[in-house]
């Protein structure tokens, strides 16, 4: 069985959520036309991008966390 990171993904995501909000009040504060503001855009929509590699990462360690559980040797001896 795989051995889960869920603890450094859940950390990964807290990250990303505190860049991606920090970012949102910087680009508040930007003049809208500047470059700056730009440059902000394109940090908000990658920090976009990495929380939904992380979730779904997330997603899959749990997936395999459940299936673990139910693919023990005594399952099979049941049988």
């Amino acid at each position: 069985m795989m051995k889960s990171s869920s603890g450094l993904t859940d950390k990964g995501i807290q990250r990303i959520l505190e860049l991606s909000a920090d970012a949102h009040i910087q680009r508040h504060e930007a003049a809208r036309d500047s470059a700056t503001f730009q440059k902000l855009t394109g940090a908000i929509a990658a920090y976009g991008k990495v929380l939904a590699l992380f979730t779904a990462l997330h997603e899959r360690e749990e997936f395999y966390a459940i299936v673990g559980q139910h693919n023990s040797p005594q399952c099979v001896a049941t049988v």
